[in-house]
């Protein structure tokens, strides 16, 4: 297929340094781009997010079964 296209400065001077590196055509390098480009767009690549505990050591007598008590407990020991 024929067609005309408009390249900004900057794309265009990224595909003449790969031209010149690769030795391919314009034609060459603009389709292998394009394909690469689109096949990544539909892809969703997401990492995946791990998290690590740790104990935060709470003082004996304090649990994190009652936030109310656990707050009211430390507000405590701040006025102290």
């Amino acid at each position: 297929m024929r067609t005309t296209l408009s390249l900004d400065d900057d794309v265009a001077n990224l595909l003449h340094l790969e031209m010149c590196r690769s030795g391919t055509s314009l034609k060459q390098a603009v389709n292998h781009f394009l394909r690469l480009g689109l096949m990544s767009a539909g892809k969703h690549q997401s990492k995946h997010f791990f998290v690590t505990p740790r104990n935060l050591g709470l003082p004996p007598g304090l649990s994190y079964d009652s936030v109310a008590d656990l707050l009211e407990n430390l507000e405590e020991s701040a006025h102290r």
